[in-house]
């Protein structure tokens, strides 16, 4: 396996060939897709995240639910409630877009264009 810096790390290793799109790293399953990738950590826990052009982790409400209903005691909230976690967290993400967030602090500005579609592939 190829050093991994970073996350984003795995999109490009799996866009050029050097690894499959599919496997696992450091004992968690990855699976790339779109712009982004899944890892599932060995309790079951997703994590899914799209990058933007500098390898910056970005996230939506989707992914959001998403890894909330894979945590061990699961969780399942609404919109409103996703919006309202989002708002009071302002301080620390950055909506790099409608609906699209990143940790503050990280590299925004390289952000480019859309991503893929909400759901992964």
């Amino acid at each position: 396996m190829p050093s991994l810096d970073r996350l984003a790390d795995l999109l490009v290793l799996a866009r050029s060939g050097e690894i499959s799109r599919r496997g696992e790293v450091g004992g968690y399953p990855y699976a790339v897709h779109g712009a982004g990738c899944r890892l599932a950590s060995p309790n079951g826990i997703d994590i899914d995240v799209d990058f933007a052009a500098d390898g910056t982790e970005l996230f939506d409400f989707w992914r959001l639910r998403r890894f909330g209903r894979s945590l061990p005691t699961p969780v399942d909230p609404s919109a409103e409630d996703l919006r309202s976690a989002v708002e009071e967290l302002k301080d620390l993400l950055t909506e790099v877009r409608p609906g699209w967030f990143t940790a503050s602090g990280s590299r925004r500005d390289a952000f480019e264009g859309p991503t893929s579609s909400a759901s992964p592939t």
